[in-house]
């Protein structure tokens, strides 16, 4: 009998055991965001260091890659749910310019203001200054009488492309009289140094590291183009956003608390830097990273600093940031208009509302307290006309091609 009771006892156990384990929480799937490189990524490593994510409720993986063309593929597939991306990319590949036509990622917020840059090579140092436009287009007759010019940007149909075409135009510069390739950010220094191209458009820290490296110059920020323009994104898988909006919006919640946290202070900016420094995050120098983000430009070639205060690079600016904007879309819509990258206007209005989830966004600024920015309205970038989003026609009427 003792022995029965025994033995009964053991299965007893077991089946207690059995029932507590299935009662366990599951872990949370991964949610696994991509990054490339670049500053501008901070907000994410931020959210990620500081246990935003983890706060939020959310396991986020982050994933480094080497392209722009990486990360489109990656977050079509659903291999990532989502990105630091490009805030124009998901317009210039649903437009055929930069992926498939049709295929949509989709745009939940923007992570960043400003930041990015035009090196040009030392073949213009002395003949250009910083912000001299008007005398690129004599220095570039003048060496192509020598060679070959050309110039680099990260994806076509980008941002960086965007900003590169538009201070071409604005310095009278033909663009099919030039080269225009594609170079991945981290990589951009590197072709300079080997004579590859002899101007490049790309975010932080690689312009820094070219003055610092003494291989090229500073002579535009895209802040100088466009004042507090929409940089990068969070771009999102379309399945991803439409069958699992609840954990979207907590990663959007913790990137917005990290967002806020480095606008908050130069402390905290410097704290970022040395997370991004680590060569699983950005793995550039301390000091390339820090000046720029902080707001002090060493432009090289013996130009000295530019310093940058309410027009540095902005991961909240109260509230400012964040709203991904139709009329944003539909002004980089144009641009592709505008150089001829489209043959014929796109479905503007139709576009933008298809890839923006300005919904979205409206229930996280509302639940995190972040005003919303009115969306429509006219602008004017610094080197170009106004655009009136809602007649992008009559831009393309007035502006320089």
């Amino acid at each position: 009998m003792k022995r029965t009771i025994k033995i009964l006892s053991v299965a007893m156990l077991l089946a207690i055991v059995s029932v507590t384990t299935s009662f366990k929480t599951a872990p949370a799937s991964v949610i696994k965001l991509g990054f490339i490189p670049l500053t501008d990524c901070a907000p994410l490593v931020v959210a990620k260091e500081l246990g935003l994510f983890k706060k939020y409720g959310v396991n986020v993986e982050l994933s480094k890659e080497a392209s722009w063309a990486n990360i489109r593929d990656k977050v079509l597939n659903g291999e990532l749910s989502g990105a630091h991306c490009l805030f124009s990319m998901p317009l210039s590949v649903y437009t055929g310019i930069g992926g498939k036509a049709g295929s949509q990622m989709k745009i939940a917020m923007v992570l960043n203001n400003n930041g990015q840059a035009i090196t040009l090579s030392k073949d213009f140092c002395g003949v250009v200054g910083f912000k001299e436009t008007s005398k690129v287009a004599a220095a570039v007759t003048a060496l192509k009488k020598k060679k070959e010019v050309t110039f680099a940007m990260t994806f076509p149909g980008g941002t960086h492309d965007i900003w590169l075409r538009n201070w071409m135009a604005a310095a009278g510069i033909n663009q099919k009289s030039v080269g225009i390739i594609t170079i991945p950010p981290p990589q951009m220094v590197a072709n300079m140094k080997v004579d590859n191209m002899e101007g490049f458009s790309v975010g932080e820290p690689w312009n820094g590291v070219a003055a610092a490296q003494n291989v090229g110059f500073t002579e535009i920020t895209s802040q100088d183009i466009w004042k507090n323009h929409p940089e990068k994104a969070l771009v999102v898988n379309s399945e991803f956003a439409s069958e699992n909006r609840a954990d979207l919006k907590n990663v959007m919640k913790a990137i917005v608390e990290a967002c806020k946290w480095l606008d908050a202070s130069a402390a905290n900016r410097k704290k970022a830097v040395s997370w991004l420094t680590k060569p699983y995050y950005v793995n550039a120098p301390v000091a390339a990273i820090e000046s720029r983000i902080l707001g002090s430009y060493d432009l090289g070639c013996e130009l000295g600093a530019q310093k940058y205060g309410d027009n540095n690079m902005r991961f909240y600016n109260n509230g400012v940031v964040n709203t991904p904007l139709k009329s944003h879309a539909i002004w980089f819509l144009a641009q592709y208009v505008r150089f001829g990258m489209l043959k014929s206007a796109p479905d503007y209005k139709g576009i933008a509302e298809k890839l923006i989830l300005d919904d979205l966004w409206a229930e996280v600024a509302k639940e995190t307290g972040v005003p919303v920015q009115a969306d429509m309205k006219g602008f004017k970038t610094n080197l170009d006309v106004a655009f009136d989003p809602s007649n992008p026609s009559a831009y393309l009427g007035s502006t320089r091609k």
